[in-house]
């Protein structure tokens, strides 16, 4: 994995020798990491909340995480089913569970599934998969998910998701930025996108390094075009109703909203 990582993270890792832990990005080490840089980006949060707010009804949370948008959606007053496979990830929702009203804890109901596996009677006025979480997914995995989301999905639901695309690199497939977490703590983080592999790959780490033992959680995570999805949605019998762009113009990253919905 190492091999694989931006140039920038390889020296640093080379420069700490055995200082260095290497965790991913999504495990129990680097889930708090996690947690903290995904609290920053509010702007999907408020958009996904304004399309799952005209849909009443209960709301199936895929790829749930920390709770970034469970609990935005439990304070609409609904009802919502988390699921994530990651153990990590579950752990602290359940915390910030613990920290939250009672009215909103008992709305909620939290399960450690694979998204594409994922199996209930309960159907669902909405679901949705944010952060980008599709590209976690390769493409009979996406089938899988489509097959899923149809399942649980009632008549005249909203399946919501969102993805991440590049724009112009300007020749810098490398980059290494600065990045203040929700928690206000400071991050190096570096990313390397080849868009021939149909991926990028991620490395952070603390921008003041401590003495001892350096986490750097580092991750692979696929790219997932918006055009792309809209075909593999039609061909999986959905209907795209509306396409939102999140990201400012200019900006490296151009994240994309898209609402589906079942045809019968």
């Amino acid at each position: 994995m190492t091999a694989d990582l931006p140039s920038q993270a390889r020296r640093l890792l080379d420069r700490l020798g055995d200082r260095a832990v290497v965790c991913d990005l999504y495990d129990r080490t680097g889930s708090p990491v996690y947690h903290d840089l995904a609290g920053t980006d509010t702007q999907e949060v408020r958009e996904l909340i304004a399309l799952v707010r005209r849909v009443p009804g209960p709301v199936l949370d895929l790829a749930a995480g920390s709770g970034r948008l469970t609990l935005p959606l439990l304070a609409l007053g609904r009802e919502v089913t988390a699921v994530d496979l990651s153990e990590g990830m579950l752990s602290l929702l359940a915390a910030r569970l613990e920290e939250a009203p009672a009215r909103l804890r008992e709305r909620c109901t939290l399960v450690r599934a694979d998204m594409r596996t994922f199996s209930s009677p309960a159907r669902f006025a909405a679901i949705v998969l944010g952060t980008s979480s599709i590209s976690l997914l390769d493409a009979p995995g996406r089938t899988a998910l489509y097959g899923t989301v149809r399942t649980h999905l009632k008549p005249g639901g909203r399946f919501v998701l969102s993805t991440i695309e590049l724009n112009d690199l300007d020749g810098a497939e490398e980059v290494e930025v600065a990045f203040a977490g929700a928690s206000g703590r400071s991050y190096r983080f570096f990313e390397r996108w080849d868009p021939d592999a149909g991926h990028r790959v991620v490395a952070v780490c603390p921008a003041e390094l401590p003495e001892g033992q350096v986490t750097v959680c580092t991750s692979t995570i696929g790219v997932v075009a918006a055009d792309l999805l809209e075909a593999e949605l039609t061909r999986a019998g959905f209907a795209v109703r509306s396409r939102h762009a999140l990201t400012a113009p200019g900006a490296r990253h151009r994240d994309i909203l898209l609402e589906a919905e079942v045809v019968e």
